[in-house]
């Protein structure tokens, strides 16, 4: 494992099989700051600039992969996290990365293990409450992506004559309008672009059975995905994925349960990375399903890449 600096952050770590690479931050966060092709583009979005002010001081988003808790209060998501993190290596191609208890009491910790060979990358994610008191908090991981299309499955289909009850929550938000041109809908797959001229924020969850979405830019596919439980409590009225976007800015997020989670206890979720080159995802669904084919077979439990 590397150090080595990655932009104006200073102190990184560089995991690398060969196939792919990633980027995670000692020195703040901790970010997945860069998961790409050694030599190639990174899909992970760059932002060092974006702040948001909070009563406890600035929050540097940076970009890139972060981990978070839900539901979003400002007093609980948006504690500032520019302290150093502690990193434990485990073995070449896996370590953990631990953030300083922040200001609402939680240690977030996200544990990056990369497959010895394709693009495989497993991340487990942790919350601990430090707290004196119980908290009810989900883990909510969020890619931060460049520009580009964020693709989501459907449920699949069945006819009024055999099945009458519905398939799954699609959630809106205040802001959010379905006439907006950066939404594409068809029968088997819901489709949310970057679109850089486009001011205002959009945004839409969904629960998703399917425990897989993906990210397509210039040629390349990033797919996650993540579990979904039955019976489970989601936030969101009942989203374990949600999407949001303004200009080139697009987040590809994913939530576990809501869980009451007692002092010194912890909350984990668990997400698969994949990588694919020379993938053309602008065909109608028909074309998609067809390039979607090894991603399929990675939700299953193949091979990435």
């Amino acid at each position: 494992m590397d150090t080595l600096a990655f932009g104006a952050i200073k102190d990184c770590r560089r995991l690398t099989n060969g196939t792919v690479e990633l980027v995670i931050t000692a020195s703040v966060g901790p970010r997945v700051v860069r998961y790409g092709f050694p030599g190639g583009q990174n899909l992970l979005g760059e932002y060092p600039d974006e702040v948001v002010p909070t009563p406890m001081g600035p929050l540097h988003l940076l970009g890139g992969h972060r981990l978070w808790a839900a539901p979003e209060l400002m007093e609980i998501t948006y504690a500032p996290d520019d302290a150093p993190v502690k990193v434990k290596e485990e073995g070449p191609l896996a370590a953990v990365f631990t953030q300083s208890v922040d200001q609402a009491g939680l240690e977030k910790e996200i544990r990056v293990a990369l497959d010895a060979k394709g693009t495989g990358v497993t991340l487990r994610h942790r919350i601990t409450n430090r707290r004196k008191a119980a908290i009810e908090i989900a883990p909510w991981a969020l890619s931060v992506m460049r520009d580009g299309t964020a693709i989501i499955p459907a449920e699949p289909y069945k006819s009024h004559d055999e099945y009458f009850l519905p398939a799954r929550p699609f959630v809106l938000w205040h802001y959010t309008d379905l006439a907006d041109p950066r939404f594409t809908f068809g029968k088997k797959y819901v489709r949310m672009t970057a679109l850089a001229p486009v001011t205002e924020p959009t945004k839409i969850g969904f629960g998703n059975r399917q425990g897989w979405v993906a990210f397509a830019a210039r040629g390349e596919l990033f797919v996650k995905t993540f579990p979904w439980k039955d019976g489970a409590a989601y936030l969101d009225m009942g989203c374990n994925c949600e999407f949001y976007t303004v200009k080139k800015f697009l987040e590809v997020e994913s939530l576990g349960p809501l869980a009451k989670v007692a002092p010194g206890e912890s909350v984990e979720h668990t997400e698969r990375w994949g990588l694919w080159r020379n993938v053309d995802t602008t065909g109608d669904d028909a074309a998609l399903d067809r390039a979607l084919a090894p991603v399929k077979a990675f939700v299953g439990g193949g091979s990435a890449g």
